[in-house]
């Protein structure tokens, strides 16, 4: 005889407030294998009753090949989990936030490039400096209800922009959405890891010896322009710092929809 379950009449006794809980309760008949009575609970009782989650099957033999099952249902607090690194990023620069010294060899005056570093005959090397990038990461248990393909598919959208308002204590453009990973076992919540980078917001940043100041968000990009010029002094070629440009790279996204709170 082949076994089967349904859902017992006064089924679905819940209680609301401080101890949140429900049970779905079954009959099992044409088997007297506990295993497989718990096998079919588990089969047919949801991973979720509304906002509880399953944590206990109870089952109670009636005699010859008769059950009766509890799926008990309460409300877990998940918690969240959070890393962070703070060891910064790498960006090449062009001009100096200061020329500390010019020296140079008896019968020589060194140039003053205005701030430019790295100077050559045709061009401007620059440098590689660390500069501060906040990597950290958030980790939510979310349940299979919550973690749909149109969840998903907006964490896709959201992968590479930058906050396009204020987001978690960060100003508008220092936050960078590097994506999400998610994990899942059996019947088990989803782990949804969101992961961030964030660069401070620069204001009035010297560039070059010229008086030019610059204001940009942090993840916008910075590139100086620089022109052939004479140093009277030197009676050299300089290069000279004349402009500088703050393009925006990456898109602003709404954040308020990951689901992490604001």
């Amino acid at each position: 005889m082949t076994a089967w379950i349904a859902e017992r009449y006064d089924s679905r006794p819940s209680s609301e407030g401080d101890d949140n809980r429900a049970d779905l309760i079954y009959v099992v008949r044409g088997t007297d294998d506990e295993a497989e009575v718990r096998s079919l609970v588990k089969a047919n009782a949801p991973e979720n009753y509304f906002d509880l989650s399953l944590v206990q099957i109870d089952t109670e033999p009636q005699g010859g090949d008769l059950w009766y099952a509890t799926a008990r249902y309460q409300l877990i607090e998940f918690p969240s989990d959070y890393e962070f690194d703070t060891s910064g990023g790498t960006q090449r620069i062009s001009t100096s936030l200061a020329t500390l010294q010019r020296l140079s060899v008896p019968g020589y005056v060194a140039p003053n490039y205005q701030g430019a570093i790295g100077v050559t005959e045709d061009r401007v090397e620059g440098v590689d400096i660390t500069v501060p990038v906040f990597n950290f990461s958030e980790t939510k248990y979310l349940d299979a209800l919550t973690v749909t393909p149109a969840f998903k598919y907006n964490l896709f959208i959201l992968t590479g922009k930058v906050n396009g308002v204020p987001f978690k204590g960060y100003a508008k453009g220092e936050l960078l959405f590097l994506g999400a990973t998610g994990s899942k076992r059996g019947r088990e919540r989803w782990a949804i890891t969101y992961k961030f980078a964030a660069s401070p917001n620069v204001v009035n940043q010297p560039i070059g010896d010229g008086g030019l100041l610059v204001s940009k968000e942090g993840w916008q990009y910075l590139w100086v322009r620089f022109v052939d010029d004479e140093d009277p002094t030197a009676k050299t070629l300089i290069k000279r710092p004349v402009a500088a440009y703050v393009e925006q790279v990456y898109p602003y996204g709404d954040f308020s929809t990951l689901g992490i709170g604001v």
